[in-house]
């Protein structure tokens, strides 16, 4: 008896059809990574994965982005930093000038020549002050200001202004300000700086001359930023015999809580160095021969400009040695106050680039862990990405081998 074998082949045929598509979809799906790189190539591979690569690469655009901002402060700052180094040159020089002018030798017409020298440096300084970074900007605009921070000079009692609002803008965690506090920099405050300028007026020349110290500061909280006249009340050289006895008045203007009077007394036979205490917060101290009449202004100065305004007039028209001198002294006094405060400037713009700095580093760290979590959530492991490949085109290779095997099981094959 003869046995017959039906050979269902189309179920065969169509299982190996089905299976060599199958891996050579998933053959194409790996060439593709590995050409691009990465195990996610759409968000249907992996729509956890691509959502935290998405992530990632906002967050490392922001990065970008802040960096890129803080190069711009960062410039802005170190070209003001280096403008505050221009400015202190520039009144060191000044300083220099005004040192030489009270050599007692000098002619009116020699001390006038120095006061046009001072002119030049005192321009200098003052375009110094409102110079703008590269974007046109003002370096010491504070909280914001006019394109000319500074403005002068003008009529009293202001004779120089900021244009602007006073203050530092605060850094952040990512940013330093644009601009430095001119107003700090270069405006005084009678109660913070204690700025004065000192004018004498004299009745006659005595044998020792009239002249005066630098205000100085003794109480801030009661400095009222008034300007005051002393006024030479009496002088007494008969009650205590080898001893003179100095009465004197001091006017406030405008007036908070004077008028004041005092007094003090010296050696006859020696120059007078009479300390002034009775202006509430502020001192000073008479020297030379005070005589009934005299006079001594103060005046407070709100602003760098003016103390070199005052220098340059004073030394200009001193009529002789002890009047230059006089306004030598009080020059060089009111400028060592106004460099303390743009040195101060330039150490908060140094303190400044160093949190740029740290700024720049931290964000730099940061920058390179979330590019490692974009990396781990979308980037290819290479070495098992060809391993993987490779098994694929293994596997696709078998089947199309076991597909040419299965098209030789025809019927009309066997009969041949």
């Amino acid at each position: 008896m003869t046995t017959f074998t039906r050979l269902g082949s189309a179920n065969a045929y169509d299982t190996a059809l089905s299976n060599i598509m199958n891996r050579q979809s998933s053959l194409s799906s790996l060439q593709e990574n590995l050409t691009s790189g990465k195990k996610v190539v759409r968000a249907s591979d992996d729509p956890t994965g691509a959502a935290q690569a998405e992530r990632a690469i906002t967050r490392l655009a922001r990065i970008e982005t802040d960096l890129r901002a803080l190069q711009s402060q960062r410039n802005a700052i170190t070209q003001a930093e280096g403008t505050l180094g221009d400015v202190t040159d520039a009144m060191q020089n000044f300083r220099e000038l005004v040192a030489s002018a009270g050599n007692a030798s000098h002619t009116a017409q020699e001390r006038k020549s120095i006061a046009d020298q001072l002119s030049g440096y005192r321009d200098q300084i003052f375009a110094l002050a409102n110079r703008k970074d590269t974007n046109g900007l003002p370096l010491f605009s504070a909280l914001g200001s006019a394109l000319a921070p500074f403005v002068g000079p003008q009529g009293l009692p202001q004779d120089y202004t900021f244009a602007g609002q006073p203050g530092q803008v605060s850094s952040s965690e990512v940013s330093i300000p644009y601009a430095l506090d001119g107003d700090s920099a270069f405006m005084h405050l009678p109660a913070r700086d204690g700025v004065f300028n000192v004018t004498l007026a004299t009745v006659v020349a005595p044998v020792h001359p009239l002249g005066t110290t630098g205000v100085t500061l003794t109480n801030p909280s009661l400095v009222s930023g008034s300007a005051y006249t002393i006024s030479i009340a009496g002088v007494d050289t008969t009650t205590v015999p080898g001893t003179t006895t100095v009465t004197y008045n001091i006017a406030e203007n405008p007036n908070v809580s004077g008028p004041f009077s005092g007094s003090a007394s010296y050696l006859s036979n020696t120059a007078a160095n009479i300390a002034v205490t009775a202006i509430p917060g502020l001192s000073v101290n008479i020297t030379g021969a005070p005589v009934v009449g005299d006079t001594i202004a103060l005046d407070p100065r709100p602003s760098v400009f003016s103390v070199l305004d005052d220098a340059i007039r004073d030394i200009g028209n001193a009529v002789d040695g002890n009047a230059a001198i006089q306004a030598v002294g009080q020059a060089l006094h009111n400028v060592d106050v106004g460099m303390a405060r743009i040195s101060s400037a330039r150490g908060q713009a140094g303190d400044l680039l160093n949190r740029a700095d740290r700024i720049s580093a931290n964000q730099e760290k940061r920058s390179i862990q979330v590019e490692g979590d974009r990396s781990l959530a979308e980037d290819l492991d290479m070495i098992k990405g060809v391993s993987d490949f490779q098994n694929q085109q293994t596997g696709y290779q078998a089947a199309l081998q076991s597909y040419a095997q299965v098209q030789k099981l025809s019927l009309f094959n066997y009969i041949s």
